[in-house]
């Protein structure tokens, strides 16, 4: 079994990198998709402030490891990927769980390069301006995010054309299937 956490700021580029690994047969595991469905469930509006503070009361409540543990039964064998881990909490939950198959992609891009794509993308979780992106990714940072990105056993710095880095990541994920890491 190979597990691969995929980490970065948001819009650096992972959606993108889990497009190729899905290709490559990969199941793609979002944590994101695990925090957006517990803030439904508590009646949480789907916007990014919302679903943020949602995500971070849960992380005081029930420790900075809970979205880990919320997604890993969602982790089948295989090829696995998860999108979004933000701590080492969170990649400590996954560490254990996998000691001999996991992998960790950080995806880096700029903030300038980031905030023109969110602005362009327009996903409604998306900050709606700078002091929005500003404060999400101080959020993000203060979940240990940078950490966790310094713990990659991979980077991709995505600041160039798609093919450039579509060629990047697909060399990443068929160095990882036929190495283990």
């Amino acid at each position: 079994m190979k597990v691969v956490c995929v980490t970065g700021m948001p819009a650096c580029g992972k959606e993108e990198f889990l497009k190729i690994a899905r290709s490559k047969g990969f199941a793609v595991i979002r944590m994101g998709d695990v925090v957006r469905e517990e803030a439904a469930k508590a009646g949480i509006p789907v916007k990014d402030p919302d679903v943020g503070n949602f995500a971070n009361e849960e992380r005081k409540k029930h420790g900075f490891d809970i979205w880990a543990k919320r997604t890993l039964p969602r982790i089948s064998s295989g090829l696995s990927l998860v999108d979004g881990v933000r701590g080492p909490t969170e990649l400590a939950v996954y560490r254990a769980a996998f000691p001999d198959g996991l992998c960790v992609v950080a995806v880096h891009s700029s903030p300038g390069t980031r905030m023109r794509r969110m602005m362009k993308r327009k996903r409604k979780d998306d900050p709606a301006n700078e002091k929005e992106f500003r404060a999400r990714d101080a959020r993000e940072l203060n979940w240990g995010l940078g950490e966790v990105i310094a713990l990659a056993d991979h980077v991709i710095v995505n600041e160039g054309d798609l093919t450039t880095y579509r060629t990047q990541a697909t060399a990443i994920i068929e160095k990882i299937i036929s190495e283990g890491k």
